[in-house]
């Protein structure tokens, strides 16, 4: 088994030259707030969740992006309560969420 049974990477990475990217879509707030939320959950710590901050992903036209390994799947999201969904779906259910699926 590997360390965490699901480690998430928020792309955080802001541009400097203009171009879209996941940090103007407020990807550390929502990155912060999985964290926060994960822990409330008391599902923090080995051989459960990680959240961890990414630089870019490449994925920015796709954007804002997390990965959860160790499926690789992507997801997009707009607000808090999809990254809910994301929690208790994916990473506490193991059903992947189409809809926000890239």
């Amino acid at each position: 088994m590997s360390y965490y049974q699901h480690h998430v990477f928020f792309c955080v990475n802001q541009r400097d030259n203009g171009e879209r990217c996941c940090n103007d879509c407020g990807a550390q707030a929502m990155r912060d707030y999985a964290k926060a939320k994960i822990k409330a959950l008391k599902l923090n710590g080995r051989e459960k969740i990680r959240i961890n901050n990414a630089g870019c992903l490449d994925r920015c036209a796709e954007g804002p992006v997390i990965v959860v390994y160790p499926e690789a799947v992507w997801y997009t999201y707009v607000d808090e309560e999809d990254i809910d969904e994301i929690i208790e779906s994916h990473l506490q259910n193991g059903h992947i969420v189409e809809r926000l699926r890239i």
